[in-house]
């Protein structure tokens, strides 16, 4: 659908005002040929035809006391029933008027149309469009005002909250309490601001699996109903101001504990009068409820075996529903969200026949066309399409992700023409395997917008829905989704999550705030979107390889640092809602990964009978009260505004289900008043879980007391470690000999530790002086002797590889390392692009840095060597003629079944090797390995290659479209155990 504005126009009037993503019309500094709208002892009134939509009216008044959010002084609302212009009184003080209207609805916009004070061909009869422009003399007695036409209801409360939303009202204002910023004047610019139809028609969210979080919180706000919690139109009609707020207009209400429809009488007259297209989930169709398929169904909820009485239900959700705006959901599963036992694809044919006659005699029309209809091909439902059910031209399909946001089935060319379209129901929560994710934001943007674009421009255009679980903690990414639905050429780059980022944080915390505010929200993005904090536990990272665990908890604890010195300098007033959308998150999410990741080194400590391994189970202890800790302070916040929404679980999964109650992971004490059989010394490595003196399992034999370093040379890291530890009851004196060899030096070499805490371990570092270091390769073997003895065992050693490797001068590009190269897919040596298709990168994807697809989304498969190539200069000393490479892609699905995704690569001019990441599967479906992709957030795939030592170049082939490459790791033999592989390689 066609957009009228440009994102850098946007992005050019975005310093003057607080509209995110939208043209500007207002601005807070005097304009000679503008209008002053409030401010300075400047009141507004906004002016409306009585007989205009009741929705308009409403948001006509939020509209004025937005007005005194930001100015202290509410505009007034003059309601005028006329046909014809009548002389206005001017407000006092020399007041400013609004005008709004919609096109048709409006005695005042139909005039002024008439009198060609205003031209709304560009909107006319289009779908939520509006204009906004100054008008001289609009009416008798009235020099200028601003007059806002909608082409249709929602069209006029678009204007209207744009207008909101520009002098500083968040569209979050109540359900994030993001505060208002005070102006002292308001003035409209003298321009045109046209604003055609949105990108997707049906822009609405999904409240689902609300138990117990938000079902706790509304039994705490909303008396109880007469069926269950009080989801009634008071607790709705806070979500459908902030639907339309956000430019958005349907909704699936709460589904596993209530019945929209019968709850509260007045919820879907409420829904309508707002503006908002009703609609329910893809397992209740013909608008009735799952609960009340389970109370008011005669018999059992199956169409082989109650089919008279099931056509009866429907026949009456049908009923219901007609006076009302909505999109009626098609077709049936089984009952509660589950598949079907008795239905196939020959019997929901005749249910969708079925249920378009219930329309045809609800509507009394034997045209249906134009009522809006949607089938879902939900899990096992896409089954039946795969089958060959045909379904009418006027039902939407709504092709389903996968639950973990991978689109799993997009429109075909020969789909595309469908009078009904087709759309996309995604998720941002869910409750299933391979686990629950459903506690706070794990949301990574860049993610969404990459799957999302790949539906807009593969022609899903009418219906986006999101499953919002609770709705709160997950302010951002439906934001970011709606501004996508709403306005997808804006948003058309693959950089445009950071610029959409910035703009959301200059809305909500101000200009100063801004850039670190939407940096910090992007690293918390990548750091949650990760893996769900629901998946992680104690042996997701490793802690003795790469340094990995220690890393991702100091990336978290950087974060969590960033985020309180954000909220330490904002005002009192802007806290809460920061608290809420950054703070928290990262906070807890830093928790988490301390629990997990101190639990998992309190196992390792304990294996090596370390007496700081009591020490780290009560540091997990306290962080696991600290997890609470956070949220008592969500709860309590604002006397309680949010209390019961983090109630949700998230320690302690052993299965997909949550579990019941937050559980510490298992940790281990060491018993401190005895000293190991090997006396008071113990020596571990990095990369070994090994303990000497002594014996271990992870030892490299028994009774030997000697333990490996991984390799060091000039490519690699600057220094490894040796850790030395209390193992016992009295203290010593440790020493790392390296006497003898000048250029090997162990920092700090000499020490005294004890069982007294802060005193019981010592990480040595190893570094090496290159310049004098021997060339070649060597092994030096370190002795560690202590001043205590060593029980029946003798003095431990270390032994450490040494490899003085180097380059020629005249190479550029990743060097080996420890036998490993690790390559970060954006740092090509060099791409080659066709007329046709290009790589982008998406700054800030996947897992570690970014990622790399080929553009445009709709390209055609492309061949290897003759398609756009990625190359990767890289000098290797191993010769291994069956290296492993393995390409990490993110965890997207085979969207056109006869084009599953592939990628291509070679070594120099070696022979190419195709690969398919995601197995080929059925619709209805999923492919093998799929646990391990969406638990994982990627695809992780290798290839065997010869590779000798010298300069060579990776070469990596898209084979198609909606292939992310996020990096690649070439193991020569040294690759170690971890979970986001090892730290990318130097390059030189």
């Amino acid at each position: 659908m066609k957009q009228f504005h440009t994102l850098a126009a946007v992005i050019g009037f975005s310093v003057s005002v607080s509209g995110l993503l939208q043209q500007a019309t207002l601005s807070f500094t005097s304009d000679s040929s503008g209008l002053q709208l409030a401010g300075n002892g400047v009141k507004s009134q906004i002016i409306l035809d009585g007989n205009d939509w009741p929705g308009v009216i409403r948001t006509a008044n939020d509209l004025a006391m937005d007005f005194g959010r930001v100015t202290g002084t509410n505009a007034t609302i003059e309601l005028v029933n006329n046909t014809v212009i009548q002389p206005m009184p001017l407000t006092s003080n020399g007041g400013a008027t609004i005008i709004a209207g919609t096109i048709g609805n409006s005695s005042f916009i139909d005039n002024l149309i008439s009198a060609q004070k205003i031209n709304v061909s560009q909107i006319q009869g289009q779908w939520e469009s509006f204009s906004s422009q100054l008008v001289s003399n609009p009416v008798p007695g009235l020099d200028s005002a601003l007059v806002i036409a909608g082409s249709d209801k929602r069209g006029t409360i678009y204007g209207m909250y744009d207008i909101s939303e520009q002098i500083g009202v968040s569209p979050w204002y109540w359900f994030a309490d993001v505060a208002s910023k005070n102006q002292s004047a308001i003035y409209a610019m003298n321009m045109t601001k046209i604003q055609g139809p949105p990108s997707v028609k049906y822009r609405g969210l999904f409240i689902n699996d609300e138990q117990p979080a938000l079902t706790n919180w509304v039994n705490d706000n909303y008396p109880m109903g007469t069926y269950g919690p009080g989801f009634n139109h008071a607790f709705y009609s806070n979500v459908f101001e902030l639907l339309l707020r956000l430019r958005a207009n349907y909704l699936w209400p709460a589904e596993w504990n209530s019945m929209f429809n019968v709850d509260d009488p007045l919820n879907a007259p409420t829904a309508d009068m707002y503006g908002i297209v009703q609609g329910t989930s893809h397992t209740e169709p013909l608008m009735r409820a799952t609960k009340e398929q389970s109370l008011f169904l005669n018999g059992i909820w199956s169409w082989t075996e109650n089919q008279a009485n099931v056509t009866s239900f429907m026949e009456a959700g049908a009923e219901r529903a007609v006076p009302y705006e909505s999109v009626y959901t098609m077709g049936m599963r089984g009952l509660g969200d589950t598949a079907s036992p008795t239905l196939n694809a020959s019997e929901l044919g005749q249910i969708i026949t079925v249920e378009q006659q219930l329309l045809r005699k609800a509507f009394n029309t034997s045209d249906i066309t134009d009522i809006p209809q949607m089938w879902c091909l939900y899990k096992e439902v896409g089954g039946y399409f795969e089958q060959g059910l045909s379904v009418p031209d006027e039902i939407t399909l709504l092709w389903a992700d996968d639950n973990w946001g991978n689109n799993q089935r997009l429109p075909l060319s020969n789909e595309t023409s469908r009078a009904g379209g087709a759309g996309v129901y995604y998720h941002f929560d869910y409750v299933g395997t391979p686990r629950d994710y459903k506690w706070i934001n794990t949301i990574q943007l860049q993610k969404t917008w990459e799957q999302m674009h790949l539906a807009y421009e593969r022609d899903a255009q009418t219906i986006w829905i999101v499953n919002v679980g609770d709705l709160k903690t997950l302010e951002v990414p439906i934001n970011h989704f709606f501004d996508m639905a709403y306005d997808m050429s804006a948003m058309s780059s693959p950089d445009s999550t950071m610029t959409w980022l910035v703009q959301w944080a200059e809305r909500e915390f101000g200009t100063a705030a801004a850039n670190v505010t939407a940096n910090a929200m992007n690293t918390y993005g990548m750091l949650a979107g990760r893996r769900k904090f629901e998946l992680v536990d104690p042996s997701t990272y490793s802690v003795n390889n790469y340094n990995e665990a220690q890393n991702v908890l100091a990336e978290w604890s950087d974060l969590v640092n960033q985020a309180q010195g954000i909220y330490n300098g904002l005002p009192a007033a802007s806290q809460p809602s920061f608290f809420e959308l950054l703070l928290q998150p990262a906070l807890s999410g830093y928790t988490l990964h301390q629990i997990h990741i101190t639990a998992a080194m309190n196992n390792v400590y304990a294996e090596q009978r370390r007496t700081s391994a009591n020490t780290l189970a009560q540091q997990a202890l306290s962080a696991f009260n600290q997890d609470y800790a956070i949220t008592q302070r969500y709860h309590t916040l604002l006397n309680g505004k949010w209390n019961h929404i983090l109630d949700q679980t998230h320690l302690g999964y052993d299965y997909w289900q949550q579990p019941e109650r937050n559980t510490l992971p298992p940790i281990a004490y060491i018993q401190t008043m005895e000293t190991s059989l090997a006396g008071n010394m113990g020596v571990s490595v990095e990369a070994s879980n090994g303990s000497v003196p002594g014996d271990s399992n992870y030892n490299v034999a028994l009774s030997n007391d000697t333990l490996v370093l991984p390799p060091m040379d000039p490519y690699g890291p600057a220094t490894r470690y040796i850790d030395i530890y209390s193992r016992g009851t009295g203290s010593f004196t440790y020493t790392v000999n390296t006497t003898g060899i000048s250029w090997l030096t162990a920092t700090p070499a000499t020490g005294t530790l004890s069982a007294a805490a802060n005193h019981t371990d010592q990480r040595v570092l190893l570094s090496i002086d290159w310049a004098a270091a021997p060339n070649g390769s060597n092994i030096v073997f370190i002795p560690i002797t202590s001043s205590s003895d060593y029980g029946s065992y003798g003095a431990p050693q270390v032994n450490l590889p040494v490899n003085k490797t180097s380059v020629p001068a005249s190479f550029h590009g990743f060097v080996e390392s420890d036998a490993t190269l690790s390559m970060e897919a954006e740092h090509t040596s060099a791409n080659t692009s066709t007329a046709n298709a290009s790589y982008a990168i998406i700054p800030g994807y996947g897992r570690t840095l970014s990622g790399v697809t080929l553009l445009p989304v709709t390209a055609a498969t492309q061949t290897a060597p003759h398609g756009p190539m990625l190359q990767y200069s890289f000098y290797a000393f191993s010769n291994v003629s069956n290296a492993n490479v393995t390409v990490y892609v993110g965890p997207s699905l085979n969207t056109v079944p006869t084009r599953p995704l592939k990628y291509a690569l070679s070594i120099d001019d070696g022979p190419i090797v195709t690969v398919q990441p995601c197995p080929t599967y059925m619709l209805g479906a999923l492919p093998d390995a799929w646990n391990g992709a969406v638990a994982n957030a990627a695809w992780a795939n290798s290839s065997t290659v010869a590779v000798t030592p010298g300069s060579h170049t990776l070469n990596l082939w898209a084979l198609e479209p909606a292939l992310v490459f996020q990096k690649i790791v070439v193991n020569l033999g040294g690759v170690r155990a971890s979970y986001l592989g090892p730290p990318e390689s130097m390059r030189v």
